[in-house]
């Protein structure tokens, strides 16, 4: 697998272009030590030649001290260059992890029930993670050495020209050398990389569900499938060990050869009276200065192998596309919001229909109840809503105007909905119902939770707005975070609200409150209960009942309740009978 260098530079150009001064002021340090790294060895060839014609002891005390204070700075400047370079690999590395991440959250919800938490997360942190040395360390090791190659061999034509000839062919033939091994683990990389990913997969799913395991005795099962998934990482670090231990002993060889040919060109020029020892010396320095070029593009060559199977994970990452174009129609309107479906059809894959030609309208500020089995296409009746997916076969208007062409973002503005599971985040109250929007005034909350008769819920809350919700929401009960959810839904003033039994499996005090903040939350709304108990739907205009993804029935809930032969009906004295029993 060859990488091209042009996809190198240009993921490094494209992230460094915001950084412009920092790298700058980098390459500006960089390229200052690296002429000072070349001039130092020049002041120890003085030393050398004056100390041995006899020069006087003030002459070589300033030379010392010249030495000492040009390696200082050096060193200055090359701390210097590692900080800012680490700054701009941060900030560059930062920049594509938010890329990437916006990337992934403007996916389908197809993209992501085909890949699990753990694997994204290694791509947007592990494969970015494995790009910040690139970042800091390419131009300060690959550029700086590469420079500083230039610059010794400059040096070594200035001292003699057959010597200058000879590093020239062997830098050459290394650097040649060097570039020919830069992508021959990448295969294998890239494979120990997705491998880790599968782990990472494995593992977050496992933890997740550990409860379970556990009370199920299946331990031992997860620990075999996690020795699986261990034995495909050696088989693959194995195979990218091997590889790198070939590119060290080729790098090594060829420094041995610099060494020789180092000490073969001071003998012979020294012996012939053409260069003083001072310069024998220097010759010796220099390629020992050579050394660590090679030596740490050695390095880097090794790095690149794990930065290319990196980077064709992150192109990979980005070139995924959405199966959901973003439209740009125009707003929807203010108010409660009509709803149309029109013979509406989908299926997850292409054999298994989960809604077939679904029809219902329903008017602004009506309310629909939604009753079927499970696996009859509820759920992913309201996710169409929000454009998680968008029918195969059909037409779904808002107001309207085609689902379509609405614009994503605005849409998931006029959309909201609340379920069972609430999805809370480690941060204060206020922030978890504001979803961080800092623009939203603490009086415009308060005005909010004594609309929906919340105020009292919050001040039995130990720092009201202030109070920070751990990791999961383990601070708050399932009804104190249904209350957060059903506030946060009334904050966005949505015109579609859906409430996926939002108010199931609590304790009867608490379910009566939301109860209440339900019915001031739906006044004036258009919305859609997704029912599992009949008492939910009590409050709905009209009734869509589901059976294996086709309309059962669909009606006027009154009009239904009273047709003794409606399944509605039926089921409703069916319900009655089982309360009774």
């Amino acid at each position: 697998m060859r990488v091209p260098l042009s996809r190198y530079w240009a993921l490094l150009a494209r992230y460094l272009r915001q950084n412009r001064r920092t790298f700058t002021l980098m390459s500006a340090l960089l390229l200052s030590g690296i002429g000072l790294k070349v001039l130092i060895p020049q002041v120890t060839r003085y030393f050398i030649d004056a100390a041995r014609d006899g020069a006087a002891a003030n002459l070589l005390l300033t030379a010392a001290l010249g030495f000492v204070g040009l390696a200082l700075v050096q060193q200055i400047l090359a701390v210097g260059a590692a900080y800012f370079g680490e700054a701009v690999a941060w900030s560059a590395t930062n920049a594509l992890r938010a890329d990437l991440a916006a990337h992934c959250l403007r996916m389908d919800l197809g993209f992501h029930n085909e890949r699990t938490p753990g694997e994204l997360i290694e791509r947007i942190d592990g494969d970015v993670t494995q790009l910040a040395q690139f970042f800091s360390q390419l131009v300060i090791r690959v550029i700086g050495n590469v420079l500083l190659l230039f610059g010794i061999l400059v040096a070594l034509y200035m001292e003699h020209t057959w010597v200058g000839a000879g590093y020239t062919v062997f830098a050459i033939v290394t650097l040649w050398g060097l570039n020919s091994v830069r992508t021959i683990a990448i295969p294998y990389e890239k494979g120990r990389r997705e491998a880790a990913a599968d782990l990472y997969g494995f593992l977050e799913e496992r933890l997740g569900g550990a409860e379970d395991i556990r009370s199920s005795g299946a331990v031992a099962y997860v620990l075999r499938g996690l020795y699986k998934l261990q034995r495909v990482i050696h088989h693959f670090w194995r195979k990218v060990s091997v590889r790198y231990w070939a590119i060290g002993v080729m790098a090594r060889s060829l420094t041995m050869v610099g060494y020789v040919m180092a000490f073969g060109f001071g003998y012979f020029l020294y012996k012939d009276g053409v260069i003083t020892l001072g310069t024998a010396y220097l010759l010796v320095h220099y390629n020992t200065l050579l050394a660590r070029p090679f030596q740490e593009l050695t390095q880097e060559v090794e790095s690149l192998q794990g930065v290319g199977a990196a980077i064709e994970r992150i192109e990979e990452l980005g070139a995924t596309e959405t199966a959901l174009i973003d439209g740009d129609g125009e707003d929807l309107p203010d108010g409660p919001l009509g709803l149309e479906f029109e013979d509406v059809s989908f299926a997850y894959k292409s054999a298994e229909p989960v809604l077939q030609d679904v029809s219902f309208r329903l008017a602004p500020g009506e309310i629909l109840g939604v009753l079927g089995r499970t696996g009859s296409g509820k759920t992913t009746l309201t996710r169409l809503l929000f454009r998680f997916y968008d029918p195969d076969r059909g037409h779904l208007r808002l107001s309207g105007a085609e689902l379509r062409d609405q614009r994503l973002s605005l849409l998931r503005r006029r959309v909201a909905m609340v379920t069972q599971d609430v999805q809370l985040f480690q941060a204060s109250v206020r922030d978890n119902l504001t979803f961080f929007d800092a623009s939203i005034e603490d009086a415009r909350i308060l005005e909010m939770l004594d609309q929906l008769g919340l105020r009292d819920w919050l001040e039995g809350l130990p720092d009201g707005l202030d109070t920070r919700i751990e990791t999961g929401g383990r601070s708050l009960s399932a009804g104190e975070a249904q209350l957060l959810a059903l506030s946060r839904v009334f904050l966005r003033d949505p015109g579609l609200v859906i409430l996926d039994e939002a108010s199931s499996r609590l304790d009867p005090a608490t379910e009566h409150r939301i109860e209440r903040a339900m019915d001031v939350l739906l006044r004036g709304r258009t919305a859609i209960i997704v029912a599992h108990r009949l008492r939910t739907v009590q409050r709905a205009d009209r009734i869509l009942i589901l059976d294996e993804g086709r309309v059962a029935e669909e009606g006027e809930r009154e009009a239904l309740a009273a047709d003794e032969d409606s399944r509605f009906a039926q089921l409703l004295r069916t319900g009655l009978e089982t309360e009774a029993a």
